[in-house]
């Protein structure tokens, strides 16, 4: 009867592990990091801060205006100057138009916008960092849950097992040794699942930490889309697609310019300008011999002026060779950020397949052990095996579904990592819900072509949530809950 009592334990929780539960999603999860995630919403301000770039280095090549006014009170009068006004209030507006700069303008601007491309590149790159992050996270809570369960399980099973070895050692079927090993296996197991328990609270906290919120009942991730065929496939998405590497070409593109730049400070410079002053002495001119003194005066001018540079103590050539070894680091930072993304998608790919080929060998090995637990089970209740050989059969099970829930979460993370590295992990890829996405273009086409002075935005405030409001998380898991799918599965 205890025997029959055993295996149905144990089958009922093997098909526990089996029936899937349906409440959070993966994709609401990337959904609400993508709405609140501090470090995401920090990358979008500074992909704004860099926007306005573009509209600093135009404002250099539009017209300017400058008014200025003085009131001026003479305390002691020159003992010369017998009709020298007293006070006297001027006024002026000045008006310069820059024409010809060499190309420092034109290139400064060609500079900032190659910039703007690598900033948006970089709020690409830090997106998919993100995504991939939650992923891991939400697998890790998975996996997390699913360990908990085993060795609540196992618990159970050999709390199980030491009642019916005691009630046998009562009878002296069984030795107290007996009695010890199944003791002494389950206080291991007691110790395990409280390690397990702990690594599911740090699942969870990593989750709230990335998502903004509390994981409820996650359910199985969907199939990862996109998945190439081999290495050398994945390699030529990423090579087009990475935002790192795309990233690291146009900031070498923008050195490019930055060397023109400094080379336009040894070129003439032409402008032309204009000019409207006025004076009101305010009756303190004193009036001639002749008659009245008139107490105005106005005056405007208009003119073009021409600044040649002839000699700079070496200062352009220096600009000049500066830029030069900026734009060459530049250009040698495209090619390690190449290998690094052909290692990353390398790497990525092998961890990938070999967690595929985990995930087959550990359901073979799965399916042995409880072939294997039965037999032993069976043999031990006729006298053939002792209770050690069950217990040793108990734990190769429990290990070998540990390795399979393991292998599962390394090999969707592997893959998400894949297509992050591919480029392929953003919110456009994934179709994440919830609300438009965020276009880093509408800030762009805001403020690049904004000419007026006063035209600041709202004082700033944090656009990511926080979390000293939710409650810490704990180690309890539903009566049901699923396995992981894994990453090819539809």
């Amino acid at each position: 009867m205890k025997r029959t009592a055993l295996l149905a334990l144990t089958a009922s929780s093997i098909l526990a592990l089996s029936v899937p539960a349906y409440a959070d999603t993966l994709n609401e999860a990337l959904a609400e990091a993508y709405r609140t995630n501090p470090t995401l919403q920090a990358a979008r301000a500074q992909l704004r801060a860099t926007d306005e770039n573009v509209a600093i280095e135009k404002a250099d090549g539009r017209p300017s205006v400058t008014g200025s006014a003085a009131l001026t009170e003479v305390l002691i009068q020159n003992s010369t100057s017998f009709f020298a006004p007293a006070r006297s209030l001027s006024a002026g507006v000045d008006l310069g138009v820059p024409i010809y700069s060499g190309g420092a303008v034109k290139n400064s601007i060609r500079a900032a916008e190659q910039r703007v491309e690598a900033g948006r590149a970089d709020l690409r790159g830090t997106e998919s960092a993100i995504f991939s992050q939650v992923v891991a996270a939400y697998m890790d809570v998975l996996r997390g849950e699913a360990l908990v369960g085993l060795s609540a399980n196992q618990v159970q099973v050999l709390e199980v097992n030491l009642r019916a070895t005691s009630d046998r050692f009562e009878i002296g079927d069984l030795t107290r040794t007996d009695v010890a090993q199944s003791q002494s296996r389950l206080a291991l197991a007691r110790g395990d699942l409280r390690s397990a328990q702990a690594g599911l609270i740090q699942a969870r906290e990593s989750y709230i930490q990335l998502v903004g919120s509390a994981p409820g009942e996650l359910e199985p991730p969907p199939p990862l889309p996109g998945l190439p065929d081999d290495p050398r496939m994945a390699v030529d998405i990423a090579l087009d697609n990475n935002p790192d590497l795309i990233a690291a070409r146009e900031r070498a593109q923008a050195a490019g310019y930055d060397i023109d730049v400094a080379g336009a400070t040894r070129l003439p410079r032409v402008s032309a300008f204009a000019g409207y002053d006025y004076q009101n002495f305010l009756g303190s001119v004193p009036d001639s011999p002749t008659g009245p003194s008139p107490q105005t005066a106005d005056a405007s001018s208009a003119g073009l002026t021409l600044s040649i540079p002839i000699f700079q103590g070496g200062r352009p050539a220096a600009l000049q060779r500066q830029a030069q070894a900026r734009a060459s680091a530049a250009l040698d930072q495209v090619i390690a950020a190449e290998r690094d993304v052909i290692a990353q998608v390398r790497a990525a790919y092998a961890t990938y397949s070999a967690a595929l080929a985990i995930i087959d060998s550990s359901r073979e090995a799965v399916a042995a052990a409880e072939l294997s637990l039965e037999g032993v089970r069976a043999e031990n209740s006729i006298g053939n095996r002792t209770v050690l050989d069950v217990l040793n059969a108990e734990q190769e099970l429990l290990l070998a579904r540990v390795d399979l829930v393991t292998a599962r979460r390394n090999a969707y993370v592997a893959g998400f990592s894949l297509l992050a590295a591919m480029g392929r992990a953003e919110a456009r890829d994934l179709g994440i819900e919830g609300g438009a996405l965020y276009d880093p273009l509408a800030n762009y086409d805001r403020v690049s072509d904004r000419w007026s002075d006063w035209a600041s935005d709202p004082e700033p405030e944090a656009a990511g949530t926080r979390t000293v409001d939710i409650p810490a998380a704990d180690a309890e898991i539903g009566n049901v809950y699923g396995p992981m799918i894994e990453p090819g599965q539809n």
